[in-house]
């Protein structure tokens, strides 16, 4: 395993985020943490329950009764959701709880991402992501960051995170292999950053916490480091 500093060094391409879409509150859901994607519709995890939802009219298409107090992921069959000190490997037709492993937090996971083969996970306080086996959750790379890490996200093999500290939020698009911060997408004051990931084009959909939102940003057109 190997471990990698993040590093502001200038100039860091830095802009307001482009919101282009709010949806929520849902019935019933107060908080709004992991946020995943599987092609059609956007899944927000609320606590207790799974909310999947048309992305076009916003509307909710169905529920899962489960644990989901942080990150979700989608490995284009399977969904993957952080409940407490686990992973739970989900089959969204059934809603059924088909393999679990144990986060590298222990409890103090963020963000959850599926890219390369593996889950991205990220941690809040501890400013780390991870990249981590699915089926034994053994940690194969860590990169560090200098700010809080909520949401973890890969598009056209840009990784990014959000940030959430105080009043102050953002998406990160950081090197995958140095960690150094790349591109930063202020949010409005106020408008945090919890679950994050992108539709594999050119929207990323970001949990907005106890707002019980979920916000589409634009992404912006692909910039070479």
């Amino acid at each position: 395993m190997s471990s990698r500093t993040s590093q502001d060094s200038p100039p860091t391409p830095v802009r307001a985020a482009q919101i282009v879409r709010e949806y929520g509150p849902f019935a019933g859901a107060g908080q709004i943490h992991g946020i995943t994607h599987d092609g059609q519709r956007v899944w927000a995890a609320t606590g207790d329950r799974l909310v999947a939802f048309d992305p076009a009219s916003g509307e909710p298409t169905r529920t899962l009764d489960l644990a989901c107090d942080a990150g979700t992921a989608f490995d284009g069959r399977y969904l993957y959701q952080i409940a407490e000190e686990r992973i739970d490997k989900i089959d969204p037709a059934s809603g059924r709880v088909l393999a679990s492993i144990p986060t590298p937090g222990h409890g103090h996971d963020s963000g959850l991402a599926w890219a390369e083969g593996s889950l991205w996970v990220g941690q809040y306080r501890d400013r780390k992501i991870h990249q981590i086996d699915p089926e034994t959750g053994a940690i194969r790379r860590t990169i560090e960051s200098n700010r809080f890490v909520t949401g973890v996200t890969w598009v056209d093999g840009e990784l990014w995170h959000g940030t959430w500290e105080g009043d102050e939020s953002e998406l990160r698009r950081i090197h995958p292999d140095s960690g150094a911060v790349l591109e930063r997408l202020e949010m409005p004051p106020g408008v945090g950053v919890s679950g994050l990931e992108s539709d594999g084009a050119d929207l990323f959909y970001c949990g907005g916490g106890a707002s019980g939102k979920v916000r589409a940003v634009r992404r912006p057109a692909r910039s070479t480091p």
